[in-house]
This record gives structure tokens, C-alpha cells and sequence, in this order.
């Protein structure tokens, strides 16, 4: 058997309400969702999730070669772009083909992913993330609500931006949570998408730290600050997560070294071999590792298998337009089916429908906004308007 070609696709995420975090939101919950279809000479295809960036580039690492062979054209990958940078999105095309190898090589065994890597439980724990932020009070109640008919007990929220607007919130979700399970106490986490500074973080977190019981406070600072993070972490109680955005085991070295991880987490994104080598660097420093992603099923299959995982975030109860998985989420946790490989099915005519004209938004939580960790007084910046200045502050004063 032999890798022939690919297909790249993209299909959306309707989330039928804004998402959004400290950087900013998408008003209309729409959210571009890449993908690539693998190919072979026997007509047995895989899916990946992940970018599109210099995917020629990367499929001219595995094309021609036996896609069983997952790991090792995962290092043939990573060799082919040494020299302009496997880092960043070109991580995530890495981290597509890559889970679209193991989805093969499981379909080839007969097998669903999970019991191919090793997995005795098919059952993955999850939590609750709704990409929060621009919610009305209202609307975050019926969000969390919808989480915790499925058994879900433990929720992160965006923040960061108010010290007042996150308790009030976090105090929401708290009792949202904790009568769906019968006064259970259930686990807070806050994610500030790298918008403070040090300081900030600690005087923050030590803020809501008077009322609130936080199991983790996520990425505080920038991912790569390893002083920072660590800084952050003997300045609270809660745990510091962080690693979603951190692409390679060569990042993660310089913040394990120094203590700046409590939660180690990689996004699903990057790929399943990715996930199960940056669990076991986590489990050799006796850390947790916990996945996220919104469609993160690679990693939930891989999950399975290592014994240092936590949790695995739960963001929307829908898959993206033309996406069937063969999963569900009761009892609090992902269900992974039965079907050989990953349990993904595609509907390319939906897929192939889908209405890109707008392509992808000026700003966003995908935006930095000027400013960030640099501001006096709580500023709760929100996305400027289809054709605005991203960096304008929101009443258009400099």
C-alpha cells in the first residue's frame, strides 16, 4: 500500500451564537475548519484536521511511502521542513497528514484508533470550554446548562480582561454546575489567552482567588515566557496551563526545565504522534496532559492509551458542517464508537456547499490586540467591525 494523493478541504463551525476571548470574538460563531483527505492506491482514505499552510511541501514527505509506517513519516515530515520551520501553522498541516496516517493504519487493523494505540477504556473525561467571553449573563447560564445535561462537572471560562466580570461569571457557571450534579463541587478554570503580563496574572488570579477555588489558570502569560509562567505559578494557588500553541518538544523543554507547568496541553491540531510524545516528556516529569481542540478526536483516541491524562476540553456538542463522528459525551465523558480508525465520516456535497466568500475575519480572537498586557485599567477591547482598525480602541479614540 502507498500514499497517492490528498484532498484539501475546508468546512466551518457553526457555533449559532458569538464566540470569543480576550483578543476578541467572532460575532457570528462561524469558524473555518481545514482538512485533509488522504489517499492511498487501494482506496482506503484517512482524515486529519489541520492546516493547509505549504501542504505540497509536507505531502511530498509521505507521498510514495506505506502509511502504516505513521511514525516514521511523522520525523520524515518534520526533516523535510527543518530548514524554513516546521513551527506554526506548518506544524498544523504536519499534525493533519499525520493524524490522517493513524486514521489508515487503524482502518488497515480492522481496529478503532483507541484499541490500536493500547486503550482499555474507550471513555475519555471531559470538561466544558464554550468560548465564552461575549456571552450575556443569560446566555452563559443556558450554555453551561446544555454541558451539564451531558454529566459535565467541570467548565473553563474566558477571562482576564475584569477581575469582577470573571468571579461574577465563574460564580455563574459554579452554580450552574454544582445543582446539576446534586451540590458536587464542581472544577473552575479560567483561560486568558496569554493577555497579561506577571504581574497582571498574579494580581488577578489572587483576586478571585478570595472566593473562588480554580483548578488552573491558562496560558496567564505568553507561551514562551518559561520565567513568567513560572513566576505565575508561585504567585497563585491554581495550577498554570499551558502548551496548546507550543509546536515541538523543543518548546516545551525550557518551561518544563524550570518548573512553569502544572497542566501540559497540545491542541489537536498538531496531531496525535505529536500528543503522545509530549505526554510521555510530561509524564517523565510527573505532570498531567490534557488535550483541547474543538474537534479534537486524534488526541481523545490517543488519550486512551497514556497514563498521565487529566481531562480533554469539550467545546462544541456539534461537529463542523459535513463532519459525522462516531462519539458521543454522557457521564461526563467522550464515548469513542467502535469504528475502525478515527470514526469520521465526511459529507464532501455539504462540505463542497458551504458559503466561503467572507473568508477569514480582520479580527478576532485570532488577533492580538495592541495594547495586551500593557493596559492601566481593566479594558475589555471586543472586536472592531468588518473593515475596522483592529487596533483602534473600541470609541475610536488614540
Amino acid at each position: 500500500m502507498r500514499v497517492t494523493g490528498y484532498r484539501a478541504l475546508t468546512t466551518r463551525q457553526s457555533w449559532g451564537r458569538p464566540i470569543g476571548d480576550a483578543n476578541g470574538a467572532f460575532p457570528d460563531g462561524h469558524v473555518e475548519v481545514p482538512l485533509v483527505v488522504l489517499e492511498t492506491d487501494e482506496g482506503v482514505t484517512g482524515v486529519g484536521l489541520g492546516s493547509h499552510v505549504e501542504l505540497d511541501s509536507v505531502f511530498a514527505a509521505v507521498v510514495g511511502e506505506d502509511p502504516r509506517a505513521v511514525t516514521a513519516l511523522y520525523d520524515r515530515m518534520l526533516r523535510r521542513t527543518f530548514k524554513a520551520g516546521h513551527a506554526g501553522a506548518v506544524f498544523g498541516t504536519i499534525g493533519a497528514i499525520d493524524t490522517a496516517l493513524w486514521d489508515i493504519k487503524a482502518q488497515l487493523a480492522g481496529e478503532p484508533l483507541w484499541r490500536l494505540l493500547g486503550g482499555r477504556d474507550r471513555t475519555v473525561l471531559a470538561y466544558a470550554s464554550g468560548l465564552d467571553l461575549d456571552l450575556s449573563d443569560d446566555e452563559l447560564v443556558e450554555v453551561y446548562r446544555t454541558y451539564a445535561e451531558r454529566g459535565i462537572r467541570a467548565a473553563k471560562l474566558k477571562g482576564g480582561l475584569d477581575v469582577e466580570e470573571d468571579r461574577r461569571r465563574l460564580t455563574l457557571v459554579r452554580a450552574v454546575l454544582a445543582d446539576a450534579g446534586g451540590g458536587t463541587r464542581p472544577g473552575l478554570m479560567l483561560d486568558a489567552n496569554e493577555s497579561w503580563t506577571r504581574k497582571q496574572a498574579v494580581r488577578h488570579v489572587h483576586e478571585l482567588e478570595q472566593s473562588l477555588d480554580l483548578i488552573w489558570v491558562e496560558e496567564p502569560v505568553r507561551r514562551w515566557d518559561a520565567e513568567g509562567l513560572a513566576a505565575v505559578g508561585r504567585g497563585v494557588r491554581a495550577s498554570v496551563a499551558t502548551g496548546e500553541n507550543l509546536t515541538g518538544l523543543e518548546q516545551f523543554r525550557p518551561l518544563l526545565a524550570v518548573g512553569a507547568v502544572d497542566i501540559v496541553q497540545t491542541a489537536a491540531v498538531w496531531g496525535v504522534t505529536h500528543f503522545l510524545r509530549v505526554a510521555a516528556l510530561a509524564h517523565a516529569h510527573d505532570l498531567p496532559v490534557s488535550p483541547i481542540g474543538t474537534t479534537p478526536v486524534g488526541l481523545l483516541h490517543a488519550a486512551t492509551c497514556v497514563p498521565n491524562h487529566i481531562a480533554s476540553e469539550l467545546q462544541d456538542l456539534v461537529p463542523p458542517a459535513g463532519l459525522r463522528l462516531d462519539l458521543t459525551v454522557e457521564d461526563g465523558a467522550f464515548v469513542l464508537g467502535d469504528s475502525p480508525g478515527l470514526g469520521i465520516s465526511l459529507d464532501e456535497e455539504t462540505i463542497a456547499a458551504i458559503d466561503r466568500r467572507h473568508g477569514v475575519p480582520p479580527t478576532g480572537p485570532h488577533v492580538r490586540p495592541a495594547g495586551a498586557g500593557h493596559r492601566l485599567v481593566p479594558n475589555p477591547v471586543r472586536s472592531a467591525p468588518d473593515g475596522a482598525d483592529p487596533d483602534a480602541p473600541v470609541d475610536g479614540r488614540r
